[in-house]
């Protein structure tokens, strides 16, 4: 018996020194492989500079005067750092509830977390604490199925976590690890996540939507709240769970939020798609791309506007960037229904172009396939010519833009050569808002829709500028022969000399009803009717040199021809150009060079850019100001007085043929409407003392167009679309858009007090209404 014992004791003991030796080896192993890893066995690891910089590809991001992101610049990475502060408290709560509740207690690694995964294989729950995550993030990668490249691996996060810790603060490291984390559908890092699936800025976010964002932390791809929402629910709701189970929150609460069904504000960003997407597009292929050419970093390099992480500081007020966006949608769809009633091919069997022969229009036609993409890329192929124009008659399943769809789109079958008939029927447009006094602008709209429409009217495209240009006469003829408002030239038909000027011909314009009064009438009221044998008269007597001069001083550009017919707005100008232009009449005088970006800085913060004015002295302030005087008068008997009304009419309120209601805006508003032959270009510039605002309305091709000047004048066409926009901005008193009349100069030699003039006037008519009818004001 007591062999027996001693024999049970020996094996018992040789069970222990076993169980030792194989613990001290496990251990001396788990030892090995910790050092190997930390040696870099296993893989180059982060030096200390690489820890304390970790390369992260960031978004630049697109700021506006307001405080609003408009957008961001990125290859594949939609990420935007932002600091610990910034972070909600429920969400760090949450996280660290579900995620690793004793992060605050570790220096890396949970022993107690990582002992319990052991044991019970991960089925309580992992082992990977918040700094681990992060490191496997950024410097590790995807884990492996292989057994032992997995031990490999986990053994560098380890390392790599540990010294994670000694280089981070706690929060830097949740900071970090929020920041990193790709939470799908173009979200790279909270900041995107919230603003994509809320539409708010992290601070901002609720409990229950922190919850759910720390849910998708486990795998984005499985809990993605658009493609599994339930799923994302339970997920969400196993979140509050844990923070009443470690009393962040309590039961009752707790039982509330879990009751909440997923409330998300999707949106999505992308370069074609939200606020201001035709001043984004400029920012990022010229003004940008100007830029980082002209200043590259110290080391020589140039800047990544996809990776680096720029923050781009503009001008746009995001508030009227939107005002601006809704008032073209809103006009811009009601004009494009009466065009397509007046256009349809029973009306107009060439439409939507007119007066074209059918060698006209294949001419068209043929040019426009050459320039589209699809053309490009089929070239790029190695495509014939003859195979390319064959693919533009087959008929295929596409997405084309459309007014009636709540989305604006609609899916169909077509050929190409049909959908760029298609695209031809579509009114065009641009708007750029200004304040003069410093340049900034506040509103870039160049097109009906960016993702369907991508050629930016605003800043690429050029058209007739009809009376718009008329003021540039003007102001010559008040600068240079001291000119009032309130003089008078006759309503006769005007000739220009042959040879004189530069001219072959005589040059005799017409009126655009192609009457003459024969009667004196004032400036005020010519340039308010837009009379052309008036403004002949003007340039006839400065030149017009004297009127390409000032044009040029007002940065409309180098080419403009000095020929008389640029009195009646032949050239080709831009929107930005003219908002450019007109604001130096609202400036008193001095042309401020427009300004979309103030400051540029790095990731960290460094500034790298800081915009200087560029200015000129143009026009004296009296100049200027009988100027605004004159324009005034559009708005107050002119073309423009659609802005004004506010009266019954027979008994009705008079509306807009357009929009359909009255403006009813009484303060004082100078401006100018043009109109181009076959109202092929409809414009409207508009001025209040701080605000310059351009609008163009046309088709694709000059071709393209309304029959009748009742539509197709820039009345019509552009106005609608300043005045909604204006009564948009009266809306929002923050917005400081001024009601107040422009500031008169103290010494004020120049007469726009035009009371006595008419008086005189009216002496020489044979009752009172024809003084109205004739001069006006």
């Amino acid at each position: 018996m007591a062999k027996v014992k001693k024999k049970e004791q020996k094996s018992f003991l040789v069970y222990i020194k076993w169980f030792w030796i194989l613990f001290g080896s496990g251990v001396l192993a788990a030892i090995l492989i910790f050092l190997l890893a930390a040696w870099g066995a296993f893989g180059e690891m982060p030096t200390f500079e690489h820890l304390e910089n970790p390369s992260t590809n960031l978004a630049t991001e697109i700021i506006s005067s307001d405080g609003e992101t408009l957008g961001k610049f990125y290859l594949e990475d939609n990420r935007t750092d932002i600091a610990y502060e910034d972070l909600p408290q429920n969400l760090i709560d949450a996280l660290i509830a579900s995620e690793d509740i004793r992060f605050h207690n570790h220096a890396g690694i949970d022993l107690r977390g990582t002992l319990r995964a052991f044991v019970f294989l991960g089925k309580r729950g992992g082992a990977s604490t918040i700094t681990q995550q992060l490191a496997r993030q950024l410097f590790v990668g995807v884990s492996s199925r292989n057994i032992l490249e997995r031990i490999k691996q986990k053994a560098m996060e380890w390392v790599i976590a540990t010294r994670l810790e000694r280089s981070y603060t706690k929060e830097e490291i949740i900071s970090m690890y929020l920041n990193i984390y790709d939470f799908g559908n173009n979200a790279d890092g909270i900041r995107s996540a919230a603003r994509i699936y809320f539409g708010k800025e992290p601070k901002d976010l609720k409990l229950e939507e922190s919850a759910m964002l720390v849910g998708m932390l486990q795998n984005s791809s499985l809990f993605n709240p658009l493609r599994r929402e339930e799923l994302t629910k339970r997920k969400r709701n196993m979140v509050l769970g844990q923070m009443a189970k470690f009393e962040y929150i309590a039961e009752s609460k707790k039982d509330s939020l879990q009751a909440l069904e997923i409330n998300l504000n999707y949106n999505p960003e992308s370069h074609r798609e939200g606020l201001a997407t035709y001043f984004r597009m400029y920012m990022q292929r010229n003004w940008l791309r100007k830029w980082v050419n002209e200043n590259p970093k110290p080391d020589g390099e140039k800047y990544n506007i996809y990776l680096d992480g720029l923050k781009i500081y503009t001008t746009i007020d995001s508030r009227m960037q939107k005002n601006a966006e809704e008032a073209v949608e809103a006009h811009m769809k009601n004009l494009q229904t009466e065009f397509f009633h007046q256009n349809t091919p029973k009306r107009n069997p060439t439409a939507p172009f007119l007066d074209l022969t059918k060698g006209a229009i294949d001419t068209i036609m043929w040019q426009a396939m050459k320039q589209s993409d699809r053309w490009r890329v089929l070239k790029g192929q190695g495509k014939s010519e003859e195979e390319i124009k064959k693919s533009f008659h087959e008929k295929a399943e596409m997405t084309v833009f459309d007014w009636n769809s709540d989305s604006y789109e609609k899916d169909t079958i077509m050929t190409p050569m049909d959908s760029i008939r298609y695209y031809k029927t579509f009114l065009r447009t641009a708007m750029m808002s200004m304040e003069p006094q410093t340049g900034h602008v506040k509103a870039w709209v160049g097109g009906v829709d960016y993702k369907h429409f991508q050629y930016d009217n605003v800043i690429q495209g050029a058209r007739q500028a009809g009376s718009t240009f008329k003021p540039f006469i003007y102001a010559a003829a008040i600068d240079q022969l001291r000119y009032s408002p309130c003089d008078s030239l006759p309503d006769n038909q005007y000739c220009i000399e042959p040879l004189k000027h530069g001219n072959m011909e005589a040059w005799c314009p017409k009126n655009s009803d192609g009457k003459y009064s024969g009667k004196n009438m004032t400036l005020k009221h010519a340039l308010a009717n837009s009379v052309n044998t008036v403004t002949a008269q003007l340039i006839d007597k400065v030149g017009p040199g004297s009127v390409v001069n000032i044009a040029r001083n007002m940065g409309l550009g180098d080419d403009i021809p000095e020929v008389p017919s640029i009195a009646l707005g032949t050239h080709d100008f831009g929107v930005y150009d003219m908002v450019g232009a007109y604001g130096t009449f609202a400036n008193q005088g001095v042309y401020v060079k427009p300004v979309m970006v103030t400051r540029i800085e790095d990731k960290n913060g460094t500034v790298l850019y800081e915009y200087t004015p560029e200015t000129k002295d143009v026009l004296s302030k009296e100049v200027a100001y009988a100027m605004v005087n004159l324009m005034e008068g559009v708005t107050q008997g002119g073309s423009g007085t659609r802005l004004r009304h506010t009266f019954a009419k027979n008994q009705t309120v008079y509306k807009d043929i357009i929009t359909g209601y009255p403006y009813e805006l009484t303060n004082p508003i100078a401006g100018k409407t043009g109109t181009t032959q076959n109202q092929s270009d409809g414009w409207f510039m508009g001025m209040v003392p701080n605000l310059v605002t351009g609008v163009w309305v046309g088709g694709d091709n000059r071709s393209v167009h309304f029959k009748s000047l009742l539509y197709g004048q820039g009345a019509s066409m552009a106005l609608p679309i300043w005045a909604l926009y204006m009564k948009k901005n009266y809306e929002n008193e923050e917005l400081g858009v001024s009601k107040d009349a422009f500031e008169e100069p103290e010494e004020m030699s120049i007469n726009v007090d035009c009371t006595k003039v008419l008086e005189e006037l009216k002496e020489e008519r044979d009752t009172e209404d024809d003084l109205d009818e004739d001069i006006g004001f």
